[in-house]
């Protein structure tokens, strides 16, 4: 009896996704047209009040704002239907409007935190060696086992994770990274990448399994990056672009935001250089002083952020693409998402770090499960402190309050991952982060005064 309830179950799922898949093909045959379909579809669909929120929203902002309704439209309408079937599918129907849901009940059921995605290096090899790495102090001839990082990903999906994201090292010098996309179908991939190893072959498979993103990974205009990753790396990396826009894949950027290319990476040129190149997303990642020769100086003077805070919400009201700054956006996350609460990192080596910044580590996914590694003293000394502090404007452990890092990992007995990954809590780098969190601190209380920005205080 048990056994034919729980292919009762299967058979419903299956003839509810089947169907839901027939209606998504139809309506994206013409998905400019059918936009209002779609928008209803979603909210029909969505869970969760706050999901069905979000689905409302973006149809207004669709509606009102007309960077939004270009970003929506180039979409859909310049998307290889592979792509659409796969990679959106799943990242907004797997992942967000079913994923979520179920995460947030196990959550309850199991009595650890099911976060939302996994971030996972799948070997430590790259053909650059960029100055100032984050990663460019681990070992450099790690690699996860095929067999290892397949069972990961099924783990994963039984909690309701449909949504992988890969670093490295080079993702694409991964050997069996399509069989792995391939045989996870149902799954969302998105690979930050440095460019180089994507030309017409790799395009092509890009879209033809259909079901992954990569993320470029830039410094600003061609001087700029080539200085820091190698000469012609940014000839290279324009080209992938054009590749897969030609192709109709869907990728993004990632940009390292430092106190010499802010201003840069953040003109109206620039952006709008990515926009006519086909990015549809970006993620801006503040200079942290960890891996390859890590350097404070570096780091975004205070003045800086405050332009980051409020300049980075005005591309995304007024430039066709989506850009993310985790530690300015913290009022849109409610704090910190590391450390297991929303993702946490795998290292090529298997060691598990709360976060690709904080590398420290308890447990490795060589030898432990995944249920194992949420259950983890690390993650529940990074959880209890979470948010770290009131103010959403200082939401990280290593830049704003690094006490809290040093708290963590004292009561779990975390170990650093790689020599010097300790500098962060003592010696010169300890004291300059103290330093600047403080003078954070004290400019983060002066765009509060400037913005209607909420704090859990």
């Amino acid at each position: 009896m048990k056994k034919w309830g729980a292919n009762l179950e299967f058979a419903k799922r299956y003839v509810s996704e089947k169907v839901l898949r027939e209606l998504l093909s139809y309506l994206s045959r013409d998905p400019v047209h059918h936009l209002e379909q779609l928008l209803t579809l979603g909210k029909l669909l969505a869970r969760q009040d706050r999901h069905k929120q979000m689905v409302a929203a973006l149809e207004k902002a669709i509606i009102d704002n007309p960077a939004v309704r270009q970003l929506t439209e180039g979409v859909l309408k310049d998307t290889h239907p592979n792509l659409l079937q796969r990679l959106l599918y799943n990242f907004f129907i797997n992942s967000m409007l079913m994923g979520i849901p179920r995460q947030l009940h196990l959550s309850e059921t199991l009595g650890f935190n099911v976060p939302h995605t996994i971030l996972v290096d799948p070997t430590s090899a790259c053909n650059l060696r960029c100055e100032g790495c984050w990663a460019g102090a681990y070992a450099q001839h790690d690699e996860l086992d095929y067999d290892r990082l397949d069972r990961l990903c099924s783990e994963a999906k039984e909690l309701g994770i449909y949504w992988i994201v890969m670093s490295g090292g080079e993702p694409f010098m991964y050997p069996r990274l399509f069989d792995l996309a391939a045989k996870h179908s149902d799954m969302a991939f998105m690979l930050f990448t440095n460019g180089t190893r994507i030309d017409d072959r790799v395009a092509d498979q890009i879209v033809e399994v259909g079901n992954l993103s990569p993320a470029f990974s830039l410094e600003g205009w061609e001087e700029r990056t080539d200085r820091r990753r190698g000469p012609g790396v940014f000839k290279k990396v324009t080209a992938a672009m054009d590749r897969l826009r030609e192709r109709g894949a869907v990728f993004g950027v990632s940009l390292t935001a430092s106190r010499d290319n802010v201003e840069e990476i953040t003109s109206d040129s620039f952006v709008d250089f990515l926009v006519e190149k086909g990015a549809r997303y970006g993620w801006i990642f503040h200079y942290i002083p960890i891996g390859r020769n890590p350097n404070p100086d570096l780091m975004l003077t205070p003045e800086q952020r405050a332009y980051m805070a409020a300049r980075v919400p005005a591309i995304r009201q007024n430039k066709a693409i989506v850009l993310a700054d985790f530690w300015n956006d913290g009022e849109m996350t409610q704090g910190c998402i590391a450390g297991g609460r929303r993702y946490f990192h795998v290292t090529a080596s298997g060691a598990v770090e709360p976060c690709a910044f904080v590398h420290f580590s308890t447990h490795n996914i060589n030898e432990h499960s995944l249920q194992e590694i949420l259950r983890s003293p690390l993650f529940a000394a990074f959880q209890r402190r979470q948010p770290f502090c009131g103010d959403y404007l200082r939401p990280c452990p290593i830049i704003d309050v690094p006490s809290a890092l040093r708290d963590i990992v004292a009561e779990s007995g975390a170990r650093p991952t790689h020599a010097g990954a300790d500098e962060v809590l003592k010696g010169e780098v300890g004291e300059h982060l103290d330093r600047r969190a403080a003078a954070w601190a004290a400019a983060a209380a002066e765009v509060r005064s400037r913005q209607t920005i909420r704090t859990v205080c």
